[in-house]
Protein backbone atom coordinates (compact mmCIF):
# COMPACT_ATOMS: atom_id res chain seq x y z
CA UNK A 1 0.00 0.00 0.00
CA UNK A 2 1.38 3.64 -0.78
CA UNK A 3 3.06 4.73 2.45
CA UNK A 4 4.45 8.06 3.74
CA UNK A 5 6.78 9.28 0.67
CA UNK A 6 3.80 8.20 -1.84
CA UNK A 7 1.53 10.15 0.30
CA UNK A 8 3.91 13.09 1.05
CA UNK A 9 4.50 12.57 -3.22
CA UNK A 10 0.86 13.32 -3.53
CA UNK A 11 0.30 15.72 -0.96
CA UNK A 12 3.05 17.70 -2.70
CA UNK A 13 1.41 17.22 -6.08
CA UNK A 14 -2.23 18.79 -5.28
CA UNK A 15 -1.54 21.34 -3.17
CA UNK A 16 -0.83 24.02 -6.20
CA UNK A 17 -3.44 23.33 -7.61
CA UNK A 18 -6.13 23.05 -4.39
CA UNK A 19 -4.90 25.59 -2.11
CA UNK A 20 -6.93 28.75 -1.65
CA UNK A 21 -9.49 27.08 -3.92
CA UNK A 22 -13.00 27.04 -3.16
CA UNK A 23 -14.62 24.03 -2.88
CA UNK A 24 -17.75 23.65 -5.23
CA UNK A 25 -19.83 20.44 -4.53
CA UNK A 26 -18.72 16.87 -3.67
CA UNK A 27 -19.70 14.12 -6.42
CA UNK A 28 -19.74 10.72 -4.61
CA UNK A 29 -20.41 7.93 -6.82
CA UNK A 30 -19.46 5.37 -4.56
CA UNK A 31 -19.87 5.68 -0.86
CA UNK A 32 -19.48 2.36 -0.02
CA UNK A 33 -15.62 2.78 0.88
CA UNK A 34 -13.55 1.36 4.00
CA UNK A 35 -16.46 3.49 5.54
CA UNK A 36 -18.42 4.84 4.01
CA UNK A 37 -18.82 8.56 2.81
CA UNK A 38 -21.32 10.96 5.07
CA UNK A 39 -23.18 13.77 4.10
CA UNK A 40 -21.06 16.24 6.80
CA UNK A 41 -18.18 15.81 4.22
CA UNK A 42 -19.87 17.61 1.53
CA UNK A 43 -21.37 19.97 3.88
CA UNK A 44 -18.44 20.52 5.73
CA UNK A 45 -16.46 20.99 2.89
CA UNK A 46 -18.59 23.22 0.20
CA UNK A 47 -18.58 26.72 -0.45
CA UNK A 48 -15.24 27.39 1.77
CA UNK A 49 -11.57 28.22 0.69
CA UNK A 50 -8.92 25.69 1.48
CA UNK A 51 -6.81 26.71 4.01
CA UNK A 52 -3.81 23.99 3.74
CA UNK A 53 -3.26 20.56 2.64
CA UNK A 54 -1.51 18.83 5.27
CA UNK A 55 -0.43 15.26 5.65
CA UNK A 56 -0.62 13.25 8.90
CA UNK A 57 0.80 9.70 8.91
CA UNK A 58 -0.68 8.65 5.94
CA UNK A 59 -3.51 10.52 5.76
CA UNK A 60 -4.28 13.78 3.59
CA UNK A 61 -5.92 16.36 5.26
CA UNK A 62 -7.87 19.31 3.78
CA UNK A 63 -8.35 22.03 6.20
CA UNK A 64 -10.85 24.73 5.82
CA UNK A 65 -12.99 27.16 8.51
CA UNK A 66 -15.12 24.58 9.60
CA UNK A 67 -12.71 21.53 9.84
CA UNK A 68 -11.02 18.81 7.92
CA UNK A 69 -11.70 16.30 5.06
CA UNK A 70 -9.70 13.19 5.99
CA UNK A 71 -8.56 11.36 2.58
CA UNK A 72 -6.82 8.06 2.92
CA UNK A 73 -5.40 6.03 -0.26
CA UNK A 74 -5.96 2.98 0.81
CA UNK A 75 -3.97 0.22 -0.60
CA UNK A 76 -4.44 0.84 -4.30
CA UNK A 77 -5.84 4.80 -4.40
CA UNK A 78 -4.76 7.81 -6.23
CA UNK A 79 -5.69 11.22 -6.42
CA UNK A 80 -5.49 13.64 -9.66
CA UNK A 81 -6.59 17.47 -10.23
CA UNK A 82 -8.59 17.16 -13.96
CA UNK A 83 -10.67 19.53 -15.96
CA UNK A 84 -14.31 18.46 -15.11
CA UNK A 85 -15.14 17.77 -18.97
CA UNK A 86 -12.43 14.28 -18.32
CA UNK A 87 -14.56 11.22 -18.73
CA UNK A 88 -14.84 8.94 -16.21
CA UNK A 89 -12.57 5.65 -15.34
CA UNK A 90 -13.55 2.53 -13.82
CA UNK A 91 -13.11 3.06 -10.17
CA UNK A 92 -13.59 6.68 -10.35
CA UNK A 93 -15.38 7.13 -7.22
CA UNK A 94 -15.71 10.50 -5.68
CA UNK A 95 -15.06 14.17 -7.18
CA UNK A 96 -14.71 17.20 -5.38
CA UNK A 97 -15.09 20.12 -7.69
CA UNK A 98 -13.41 23.41 -7.48
CA UNK A 99 -14.24 26.79 -8.08
CA UNK A 100 -12.04 27.07 -11.46
CA UNK A 101 -13.82 24.46 -13.50
CA UNK A 102 -11.58 21.68 -12.14
CA UNK A 103 -11.53 18.99 -9.37
CA UNK A 104 -9.74 16.50 -7.47
CA UNK A 105 -10.40 12.89 -8.63
CA UNK A 106 -10.02 10.10 -6.53
CA UNK A 107 -9.67 6.25 -8.31
CA UNK A 108 -9.70 3.27 -6.03
CA UNK A 109 -9.82 -0.14 -7.40
CA UNK A 110 -10.07 -2.23 -4.38
CA UNK A 111 -12.04 0.99 -1.85
CA UNK A 112 -10.13 0.35 1.05
CA UNK A 113 -9.85 4.20 1.25
CA UNK A 114 -11.56 6.60 2.80
CA UNK A 115 -13.29 10.02 3.19
CA UNK A 116 -13.76 11.35 6.56
CA UNK A 117 -14.87 14.57 8.07
CA UNK A 118 -13.30 16.26 11.30
CA UNK A 119 -14.55 19.31 12.54
CA UNK A 120 -13.06 22.46 13.44
CA UNK A 121 -11.27 21.81 17.33
CA UNK A 122 -11.72 18.14 17.11
CA UNK A 123 -9.25 15.42 16.63
CA UNK A 124 -10.98 12.33 14.64
CA UNK A 125 -10.27 9.22 16.66
CA UNK A 126 -7.91 7.73 13.24
CA UNK A 127 -5.74 10.44 14.31
CA UNK A 128 -5.80 10.58 18.13
CA UNK A 129 -3.29 7.78 18.49
CA UNK A 130 -0.77 8.28 16.42
CA UNK A 131 2.82 8.77 17.23
CA UNK A 132 5.13 11.34 16.21
CA UNK A 133 6.18 12.06 12.79
CA UNK A 134 9.78 10.71 11.90
CA UNK A 135 10.69 14.75 11.05
CA UNK A 136 9.83 15.80 14.04
CA UNK A 137 12.90 16.75 16.40
CA UNK A 138 11.71 14.77 19.46
CA UNK A 139 12.01 11.67 17.15
CA UNK A 140 15.56 10.45 17.82
CA UNK A 141 17.23 7.62 19.77
CA UNK A 142 16.73 8.68 22.59
CA UNK A 143 12.94 8.55 22.24
CA UNK A 144 13.35 5.24 20.56
CA UNK A 145 15.31 3.68 23.56
CA UNK A 146 12.80 5.19 25.92
CA UNK A 147 9.39 3.54 24.57
CA UNK A 148 11.79 0.02 23.61
CA UNK A 149 12.02 -0.49 26.87
CA UNK A 150 11.82 -4.26 28.07
CA UNK A 151 9.74 -5.03 24.81
CA UNK A 152 10.72 -8.07 23.56
CA UNK A 153 8.90 -7.78 20.29
CA UNK A 154 11.09 -7.88 17.39
CA UNK A 155 12.75 -3.98 17.22
CA UNK A 156 11.03 -4.13 13.04
CA UNK A 157 7.56 -4.45 15.10
CA UNK A 158 8.52 -1.63 17.19
CA UNK A 159 9.77 0.48 14.64
CA UNK A 160 6.27 -0.52 12.44
CA UNK A 161 3.94 0.68 15.51
CA UNK A 162 1.91 4.02 14.44
CA UNK A 163 1.91 4.51 18.19
CA UNK A 164 5.51 4.91 18.27
CA UNK A 165 6.08 6.47 14.80
CA UNK A 166 4.22 7.18 12.08
CA UNK A 167 4.85 6.39 8.62
CA UNK A 168 7.35 3.63 8.41
CA UNK A 169 6.31 0.67 6.24
CA UNK A 170 7.61 -2.99 5.82
CA UNK A 171 9.82 -1.35 2.88
CA UNK A 172 11.28 1.35 4.83
CA UNK A 173 11.57 -0.34 8.16
CA UNK A 174 13.68 -2.82 6.35
CA UNK A 175 16.22 -0.44 4.35
CA UNK A 176 16.35 1.58 7.73
CA UNK A 177 17.34 -1.68 9.93
CA UNK A 178 19.65 -2.23 7.07
CA UNK A 179 21.91 0.95 6.78
CA UNK A 180 21.67 0.97 10.97
CA UNK A 181 23.24 -2.31 11.02
CA UNK A 182 20.07 -3.69 13.42
CA UNK A 183 18.46 -6.86 13.28
CA UNK A 184 14.87 -7.22 12.72
CA UNK A 185 14.51 -10.16 15.15
CA UNK A 186 16.33 -8.50 17.81
CA UNK A 187 14.17 -7.85 20.52
CA UNK A 188 13.61 -3.88 20.63
CA UNK A 189 14.17 -3.63 24.19
CA UNK A 190 17.82 -5.16 23.72
CA UNK A 191 18.77 -2.40 21.08
CA UNK A 192 21.08 0.20 22.36
CA UNK A 193 20.73 4.16 22.58
CA UNK A 194 23.20 4.64 20.34
CA UNK A 195 21.99 2.26 17.71
CA UNK A 196 18.34 3.22 18.00
CA UNK A 197 20.51 6.75 17.18
CA UNK A 198 21.46 5.69 13.95
CA UNK A 199 17.81 4.23 13.10
CA UNK A 200 16.28 7.18 14.00
CA UNK A 201 18.39 8.50 11.26
CA UNK A 202 18.40 6.00 9.14
CA UNK A 203 14.51 6.24 9.01
CA UNK A 204 14.61 10.32 8.40
CA UNK A 205 17.25 9.53 5.38
CA UNK A 206 15.55 6.92 3.91
CA UNK A 207 12.01 8.35 3.81
CA UNK A 208 13.55 11.78 2.72
CA UNK A 209 15.55 10.51 0.19
CA UNK A 210 12.46 8.19 -1.29
CA UNK A 211 10.30 11.60 -1.19
CA UNK A 212 12.51 13.57 -3.09
CA UNK A 213 12.92 10.52 -5.85
CA UNK A 214 8.73 10.53 -5.50
CA UNK A 215 8.25 7.44 -3.66
CA UNK A 216 8.23 3.64 -4.06
CA UNK A 217 6.45 2.00 -6.97
CA UNK A 218 4.07 0.08 -5.60
CA UNK A 219 1.82 -2.37 -7.69
CA UNK A 220 -0.58 0.03 -7.57
CA UNK A 221 0.15 3.41 -6.86
CA UNK A 222 0.70 6.42 -9.44
CA UNK A 223 1.95 9.68 -8.82
CA UNK A 224 -0.48 12.25 -9.72
CA UNK A 225 1.75 13.11 -12.73
CA UNK A 226 1.31 9.69 -14.05
CA UNK A 227 4.78 8.62 -13.65
CA UNK A 228 5.80 5.70 -11.16
CA UNK A 229 8.81 6.39 -8.27
CA UNK A 230 12.33 5.52 -8.68
CA UNK A 231 12.98 4.68 -5.04
CA UNK A 232 11.92 0.89 -5.76
CA UNK A 233 15.76 0.84 -7.87
CA UNK A 234 17.85 1.65 -5.17
CA UNK A 235 16.06 -0.88 -2.08
CA UNK A 236 19.98 -2.74 -0.48
CA UNK A 237 17.38 -5.69 1.02
CA UNK A 238 13.31 -5.59 0.69
CA UNK A 239 12.71 -8.49 -2.09
CA UNK A 240 16.27 -9.14 -2.58
CA UNK A 241 16.25 -12.57 -0.42
CA UNK A 242 19.30 -14.92 -2.14
CA UNK A 243 20.74 -12.04 -3.84
CA UNK A 244 24.32 -10.61 -2.86
CA UNK A 245 24.16 -8.01 -0.27
CA UNK A 246 25.44 -5.24 -1.77
CA UNK A 247 27.76 -4.11 0.87
CA UNK A 248 29.41 -7.32 1.54
CA UNK A 249 27.89 -9.88 -0.99
CA UNK A 250 26.60 -12.06 1.81
CA UNK A 251 23.74 -13.47 0.08
CA UNK A 252 20.60 -11.85 1.67
CA UNK A 253 17.88 -13.73 4.19
CA UNK A 254 13.98 -13.77 4.22
CA UNK A 255 12.13 -14.75 7.23
CA UNK A 256 8.80 -14.18 8.02
CA UNK A 257 7.67 -11.72 11.50
CA UNK A 258 3.98 -11.90 12.01
CA UNK A 259 2.49 -11.93 8.40
CA UNK A 260 4.88 -9.99 6.80
CA UNK A 261 8.29 -11.11 5.06
CA UNK A 262 11.35 -9.42 6.35
CA UNK A 263 14.54 -8.90 4.51
CA UNK A 264 18.21 -8.32 5.94
CA UNK A 265 21.59 -9.43 5.55
CA UNK A 266 23.03 -12.36 8.51
CA UNK A 267 26.11 -10.80 8.30
CA UNK A 268 25.76 -6.78 8.23
CA UNK A 269 23.33 -7.12 10.79
CA UNK A 270 23.17 -8.28 14.31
Amino acid sequence: MPELPEVETTRRGIEPHLLGRVARGLIVREARLRWPIGAEVAAGLTGLPIKAVRRRAKYLLLDNDRGAAILHLGMSGSLRVLDQQVLLRKHDHYDLLLDDDRLLRFNDPRRFGSLLWQAAGDVHPLLAELGPEPFDPGFDGAYLHARAHARSAPVKHFLMDQHIVVGVGNIYAAEALFRAGIDPRRAAGRVSRARYQRLADAVRMILGHSIARGGTTLRDFLRPDGEPGYFEQELLVYGRAGQPCRVCATPVQSVRLGQRASFYCPRCQH
